[in-house]
């Protein structure tokens, strides 16, 4: 239960991050309190996933989904460039939460 939680929790990060961006810096109202919303919601899943998860496994992962969520967000959605160097930092960061995952022993 605890994962499931924390993937939850990685993907309202994406949400935040990308009403965040939406808010066009807390200007707009409703995009605004999406993120606030989802960053408590977040924030929430996250502390109850580290119940049972070691602090560096749940903190890596959660935020190598919102990282890799925001990555792929901002070039589909908003139209970022997509550059080889940029999808080599995104293998990076998958690898990253692969290795931390298989160093926790679980």
């Amino acid at each position: 239960m605890a994962r499931i939680l924390l993937i939850v929790a990685g993907m309202f990060e994406v949400v935040w991050a990308y009403s965040m961006k939406q808010s066009n810096g807390f200007s707009r109202l409703i995009p605004t309190v999406v993120t606030l919303v989802m960053m408590i919601a977040s924030f929430a899943l996250l502390a109850l996933s580290m119940r049972v998860l070691p602090l560096g496994t749940a903190y890596t992962i959660w935020t190598g989904i919102g990282a890799l969520g925001a990555f792929v967000v901002g070039v589909v959605a908003l139209g970022e460039p997509l550059s080889p160097m940029r999808i080599f930092a995104a293998i990076l960061i998958v690898c990253g939460i692969v290795l931390m995952k298989l160093s926790a022993g679980e």
